[in-house]
């Protein structure tokens, strides 16, 4: 969320950092509203001074015995307390109406993210591996004969609708193998805390950390008012809110595995062939929680644990660095890690690393305090996918398919099948 004082400070920087998201202007609305606001509360604050004063003197009026002014005194009181009420009434209004368009303004892009309308304005900052020349016709995931009888869409379909999919036999244990990999990865090699979160989550959580109220549709919503997390950079970031940390405490590394759950709100027709996009699915996440002069080299630091991954699995990648035209809400630089797919013959996202800023800690009122006795200031938080466990179960089936139609599974998923590495035509590994 944004600050109403550096908006009244700078609002010509406010307005800039909305063009060049694509977004009209809008700090004279907000300041408008914000010193009528203010206005209501400074009157509140000289009725409720006279209310005292007349409070003070009611008592000595009735001393004196002076009749008519005790209750002219007192008339006034009874309306300066009426004139108070409402005032504040109307202040309280005032700051809702504030804070909700506040809340639903995105975060400024960081100065060093490239100007641009959408995805084809991203620019290439890394690139990892060479896609593999093949001497056959590369299959999608769904349609290699050692996965397409264990990757199941009609019975999902039967029991949920689209977008749902049943794994089978060796593909389930391979999804289940590399999500084991990536969590035992980031805990044994990157240090980071491994956290087992809910995964339904109430509105403050959610608002905490911008999927609110801008963004209810993406999500659902249980009839008792919980949400299904969208990703567990809900749960694991919301940890800290309304926390004062110590400056010692910092950084906080956390990572998650958990069923995630999205409504793919306005995504009709895309991607509607296999499990690239669907509504429940399984993400291994990273949440950092920092000091603000260290969150750009933990964001650096997040994207080297992800990009790792892919290299550890032999997977061929490229990296992004979002426009700001295509970076998320709630985000003020995001990387995206793009994983070569033969089946698409196109690199496709398997990963975003994004730090806020401020931004999340503003709405959650999660603060640090620099130094003892020190007023405490706001943390930064950052988030990054680490991985997308079918994402990436995607990339190794498609990347480890073979002529005669098995997959050849890289070597450091071997420990954890039993040490096989190849599944067979009939669907088996060994």
């Amino acid at each position: 969320m944004h600050d109403i004082r550096a908006i009244r400070e700078n609002p010509a920087a406010f307005d800039a950092a909305l063009a060049r998201r694509g977004d009209a202007a809008m700090s004279e609305e907000l300041l408008a509203l914000d010193s009528e606001r203010r206005t209501k509360i400074q009157a509140a604050e000289t009725a409720q001074a006279e209310q005292n004063k007349a409070s003070k003197e009611v008592g000595a009026a009735k001393g004196r015995g002076d009749e008519d002014e005790f209750q002219r005194l007192r008339a006034l009181v009874a309306e300066k307390k009426a004139e108070i009420a409402a005032m504040q009434s109307d202040a309280k209004d005032l700051d809702a109406q504030l804070t909700d368009k506040l809340a639903r303004i995105a975060n400024a892009p960081a100065q060093d993210v490239p100007e641009g309308a959408d995805e084809n304005d991203n620019v290439e900052v890394n690139r990892w591996g060479t896609p593999a020349e093949l001497d056959f016709e590369a299959k999608e995931h769904f349609d290699i004969p050692a996965v397409s009888a264990l990757m199941d869409f009609e019975t999902a379909a039967k029991i949920s609708g689209s977008r749902f999919v049943l794994l089978k036999g060796a593909v389930a244990r391979v999804h289940r193998a590399l999500a084991q990999f990536m969590i035992d990865t980031h805990v044994d090699q990157n240090g980071l805390t491994e956290v087992q979160t809910p995964v339904l989550v109430r509105d403050e959580a959610m608002y905490g950390t911008d999927k609110l109220p801008k963004f209810g549709e993406d999500s659902y919503q249980t009839t008792n008012g919980w949400w299904l997390v969208p990703t567990s950079e809900v749960p694991l970031t919301y940890s800290v809110a309304g926390d004062v940390l110590e400056a010692s405490q910092l950084p906080i590394r956390m990572t998650a595995h958990t069923l995630c759950f999205r409504s793919e709100a306005g995504s009709a027709g895309r991607d509607t062939s296999g499990m690239l996009r669907q509504h429940q699915f399984e993400k291994v996440e990273m949440v950092s929680i920092t000091h603000p002069n260290e969150s750009d080299a933990e964001q650096k630091r997040m994207l080297r644990c992800a990009e790792d991954l892919l290299e550890q699995l032999g997977v061929p990648y490229r990296t992004v660095i979002l426009c700001t035209g295509d970076m998320g809400f709630g985000a003020r630089r995001t990387f995206d890690i793009e994983a070569w797919l033969p089946g698409q013959n196109a690199y496709r996202e398997i990963s975003s690393v994004s730090t806020t800023g401020d931004f999340q800690a503003r709405r959650m009122n999660a603060r640090f305090r620099p130094e003892e006795g020190a007023k405490p200031e706001f943390v930064h938080s950052l988030n990054g996918s680490g991985l997308a466990v079918g994402r990436c179960l995607i990339a190794v089936l498609e990347n480890g398919q073979n002529a005669d139609g098995t997959v050849t599974l890289p070597d450091v998923l071997a420990p954890y099948l039993g040490g096989k590495q190849t599944m067979t035509l009939e669907g088996n590994l060994v």
